[in-house]
């Protein structure tokens, strides 16, 4: 890798120790509305203008409207900024779009640090891997490192490292994910529900790939989970996840798994995997043959499955509940 992921996600969750775990309390209805248009027919032509109009500690839904177009832009929600909505027309009408590269936790597209926000029908892009840059390197679309954030019909376009998920509950649903190399990476507990994961390195020759790269502590609650979701790709073979330290969890059930499949299915970069959780359970398609794995995958069932399968994995208090109808 070009860059080393174990410093920075130990460095992660070093921060992450050092402070208060997220009480956030639930956000007041009903949203104010803000729009984004780059006609200027609109409170404000960038989605950075908006979101720096919210006012520090709010506790009010706001809904922050984009009209269709490519909004190229670097987004940042600060820590203090929590309770936005930003929706779109889609991923294939309104999109944010950056070139930059380096380090995953202040070069990303799209940089979440607040906690309820929720994005719907935006495609978030990191195009420096897609140009001649001669080069594959840490290119980050996306980086979410808070509480009680969703994510509705939206688009992360990269190649290597596209969604930083980092830290906090998340959930993605229909969702559509593409890059080649460790293009889900973090220690966030997240649920994927009804989404695609599309392999695709996007330039050079045919490489092998990898879907998601995962790392915990013992004692965390995190990991991933795919549930009814379609893991497919062109141009090579990928396998669904690699361990990047000795507790990586991956669940991946109900879904449908294509050739680009590697048999192996998965790896770790660390010698001891009796603790890594790397589960398949109820998957179709012709890279759902787990025949050829690496002999250390957890099967699960009953309630060791539903466990991760329920919404209680993610959320407990509701807060998904809580999240407006928009």
């Amino acid at each position: 890798m070009q860059v080393p992921k174990f410093f920075f996600f130990n460095l992660s969750m070093l921060i992450i120790g050092l402070t208060t775990v997220c009480k956030c309390k639930d956000c007041s209805k009903p949203p104010k509305t803000i729009t984004v248009s780059q006609s200027g027919n609109a409170n404000f032509k960038t989605v950075q203008s908006a979101i720096d109009s919210v006012p520090s500690g709010n506790s009010q839904w706001v809904h922050i409207q984009i009209s269709p177009g490519v909004y190229r832009e670097k987004v940042l929600i600060e820590r203090d900024k929590p309770c936005i909505y930003l929706k779109g027309g889609g991923g294939g009408s309104t999109s944010i779009e950056w070139n930059d590269h380096g380090n995953a936790h202040f070069t990303a597209t799209f940089n979440i640090k607040a906690s309820n926000i929720v994005a719907k029908g935006i495609a978030f892009k990191n195009t420096y891997n897609t140009v001649d840059t001669g080069k594959v390197l840490q290119a980050v679309a996306a980086r979410v490192h808070e509480d009680k954030i969703a994510f509705y019909d939206c688009e992360f376009i990269g190649v290597q490292d596209t969604l930083f998920d980092s830290y906090g509950r998340h959930y993605y649903k229909g969702c559509y994910i593409q890059g080649g190399v460790d293009f889900i990476f973090g220690s966030a507990q997240s649920m994927f529900e009804g989404s695609t994961l599309f392999f695709s390195m996007g330039l050079g020759p045919k490489v092998d790939g990898v879907f998601t790269a995962s790392e915990r502590e013992e004692d965390d609650n995190s990991g991933y989970v795919f549930k009814n979701c379609n893991i497919t790709g062109t141009g090579g073979k990928a396998i669904l996840g690699r361990s990047l330290n000795a507790y990586g969890r991956v669940i991946v059930a109900n879904s449908v798994l294509s050739d680009v499949v590697r048999p192996e299915g998965w790896e770790s970069l660390h010698h001891n995997v009796s603790k890594i959780t790397f589960v398949e359970e109820g998957n179709a398609g012709p890279g759902a043959n787990t025949w050829h794995r690496v002999p250390w995958t957890k099967h699960l069932s009953g309630s060791g499955l539903h466990q991760f399968l329920d919404m209680s994995y993610i959320d407990k208090e509701g807060w998904i509940a809580n999240i407006p109808s928009l």
